[in-house]
């Protein structure tokens, strides 16, 4: 390849992406024109990847986690022949167009997973690495590599400041995971200025003293620098790296370029023509060198040529190893194997039970007949009750194991969860931590539900049952915060069996979860009167069922969640008593019982009955769609407070009798 021809290509990815942002009169094209090199350096020299099939299981995966630079990204798959085209360039940041203003996955073909928050995709990185390290330390045998692919992310100086990028990278080089490997767009500049103003740490020195390898290429133009890195990065098989690419933002402009103006607004169409005299370009909008793009379009032959090799090492594989190689398709396709909920067990009344501890016995129950089933918990495994037993711990240069210790580092392992399950083969990932610690993971978890991706997030200590450790830790508001996410399925279920049929449930869901246990144990439901614990597993499945009738048609409804649910089963016992036609509705998840058909929801609650009383241990804000505007919502609209937990539930009217008094106030009127 010529100089001429590859700076022609490089010039390519750059002035596709100026003339993309300047039509759409919106956009980022600095980072584009910056990193342009180094992006054209790992995309012809080193990135293993089929764009006519981007699902290809053993591709090596690029995130542009620098989110806001997605014309570059856009550029390279239309150039090297992913389903993306001229025109759809030309629709950027537009209504319906597949070149959204920042990536986003199960849109463009190629994109990895959905980035622009800053840090969130470098975190996620860390997530498809530990991903490959699993499945290769289960599924490859002595000449039979399978799985053999790397990481790369393209990060900017936004990302290295985000927290959730040093605890992720804190991970990286603790696990030693050696196929990951991060390209620095170190060009000093950021939305507001110089990146001195805010960030003058020592990036490599702290990487170093992270367990990575760091590399420095000194100018991000140098394709043969930037291309001789990855290949030193790629030789150090025990660390993750770090190339420091320092490059210039907006290069080429010469108004604009090393400064700010470049990073957030279209150049304009007078520094473009000065932009494109500066590369010797013409002056024409969107144009493609022939040679360029035939130069790029070799990655179709190129890939297609890599994936019928790895085609070929999978059916040698497959003969020789026919039950690993059915564990494999079923994991790659996303499927649960035959008798994986064959042993989810069902609770007796004999004693009451925590949540969480009915939670750990379930997930256990389910997990050895899953071995693509991984996660971990933020240093809380003995509150959690989130170890699979018997597995091996992640630690210092050990990743392949299934129980994935993050440490106390709840934002980054909610976003190595979401690349645990964005990468492909490992079967519902799971993180745990308490509810309250939910406000540190809220941005992976609304980007699970915005990719509409499937990990399932645990919580524990639920509410203010957790007694003495006081507000702090105690839910009030995280109820409602999980539930208007959308997409975002959220469980709190009473007892132990409608912990298993949460279980149960979650597992079949192509949505993400949130699940929130108890910490104080609670009675346990048998389903009597209503079919037995058949009943309470359909009827978590639906979202909300009624788990206790009337002699007819109600009076009034009772409906609870959670810990909440046994107290209103008293107060239900009560009313019955007093000769009140009371049912009770237990509501374990929302969003299922929503979307319910309209029948389904009126026959658990008939909007002719008015008189409606709800007890959660929240905030009662939402409650109101249910109860009516005329109900009582019982709950918790202050912040808890330290002392046992049932002196707690007594001062803050979380009782049957309150559930009582309600209901009768109701009924008078």
């Amino acid at each position: 390849m010529s100089d001429n021809l590859q700076l022609r290509a490089v010039n390519t990815i750059r002035t596709l992406s100026i003339d993309a942002v300047q039509k759409a009169n919106s956009g980022h094209p600095g980072l584009p024109m910056g990193a342009a090199s180094m992006a054209f350096a790992l995309w012809t020299r080193h990135l293993k990847h089929n764009p006519r099939n981007p699902g290809w299981a053993d591709r090596d995966r690029f995130i542009l986690s620098a989110g806001h630079g997605s014309m570059l990204l856009y550029s390279l798959l239309y150039l090297t022949g992913y389903d993306l085209s001229l025109d759809d360039l030309k629709a950027f940041r537009q209504w319906g167009s597949k070149t959204p203003g920042h990536p986003e996955y199960h849109h463009t073909a190629g994109v990895e997973t959905t980035t622009g928050p800053l840090g969130q995709g470098a975190a996620n990185s860390v997530g498809f690495a530990l991903a490959e390290a699993y499945l290769a330390g289960y599924f490859n045998r002595d000449g039979h590599d399978i799985v053999n692919h790397y990481t790369y992310a393209l990060v900017g100086d936004g990302d290295i400041m985000e927290g959730v990028v040093a605890e992720a990278a804190s991970l990286a080089g603790t696990w030693g995971l050696g196929k990951l490997i991060w390209l620095y767009d170190s060009n000093r500049i950021t939305l507001d200025g110089k990146a001195e103003m805010t960030f003058t740490e020592d990036v490599p020195a702290r990487f170093r003293s992270l367990g990575w390898h760091v590399l420095d290429v000194a100018d991000g133009n140098d394709v043969e620098a930037v291309a001789s890195a990855i290949t030193q990065a790629k030789a150090v098989t025990n660390q993750p790296t770090l190339i420091v690419v320092h490059t210039v933002i907006g290069y080429g402009s010469p108004n604009k370029g090393d400064s700010s103006e470049a990073h957030g607004s279209p150049l304009g169409a007078d520094e473009i023509r000065l932009v494109k005299e500066f590369y010797g370009w013409p002056q024409e909008d969107f144009f493609v060198p022939g040679d360029a793009l035939e130069l790029f379009r070799e990655a179709v032959e190129s890939g297609a040529s890599a994936e019928s090799a790895w085609n070929e090492k999978y059916a040698a594989y497959k003969t020789a190893y026919p039950e690993l190689a059915a564990q494999w398709e079923s994991a790659q396709a996303g499927e649960l194997p035959d008798g994986w909920d064959s042993e989810i067990p069902v609770f007796g009344p004999e004693k009451k039970i925590a949540t969480r501890n009915a939670s750990g016995t379930v997930l256990n129950a389910i997990a050895k007949h899953i071995p693509t089933m991984i996660g971990g918990d933020a240093d809380l495994a003995g509150s959690t009750k989130t170890l699979i037993k018997g597995a091996e711990n992640t630690g210092h240069h050990h990743a392949a194991a299934r129980n994935v210790r993050f440490g106390v580092r709840e934002h980054g392992m909610g976003a190595i969860v979401n690349g645990l399950a964005l990468h492909g083969g490992i079967i519902k990932p799971f993180s745990a931590t308490f509810l309250t610690f939910s406000d540190y993971m809220r941005p992976p978890m609304r980007l699970a539900s915005l990719m509409n991706i499937a990990p399932v997030f645990v919580f524990t200590h639920d509410s203010i049952g957790l007694g003495e450790d006081g507000p702090t830790h105690q839910p009030v508001e995280h109820f409602m915060a999980n539930r208007v996410i959308p997409n975002l399925h959220f469980f709190r279920p009473a007892d132990a069996n409608e912990t298993a049929a949460t279980w149960k449930t979650v597992m079949t869901l192509k949505h993400p979860s949130a699940l929130a246990f108890s910490r104080q144990d609670l009675p346990v439901l048998t389903g009597e009167g209503i079919g037995g614990v058949g009943a309470i597993h359909a009827g978590v499945a639906r979202g909300g069922y009624i788990l206790a009738d009337a002699d007819g048609a109600p009076e009034v409804i009772l409906l609870a969640t959670g810990s909440e649910v046994s107290i209103a089963h008293e107060a239900h016992k009560t009313l019955t008593a007093a000769g009140v036609k009371a049912r009770l509705v237990s509501l374990p998840c929302f969003e299922l019982f929503d979307a319910q058909p309209a029948e389904y929801r009126d026959s658990v609650l008939p909007p002719s009955v008015t008189a409606c009383v709800s007890i959660e241990a929240g905030v009662t804000l939402g409650w109101e769609r249910y109860v009516g505007l005329n109900g009582r919502a019982i709950g918790v609209n202050s912040f808890g407070a330290s002392a046992p937990y049932q002196k707690l539930y007594e001062e803050y009217g979380l009782t049957a009798a309150a559930v009582v008094a309600a209901a009768h106030d109701l009924l008078k009127k």
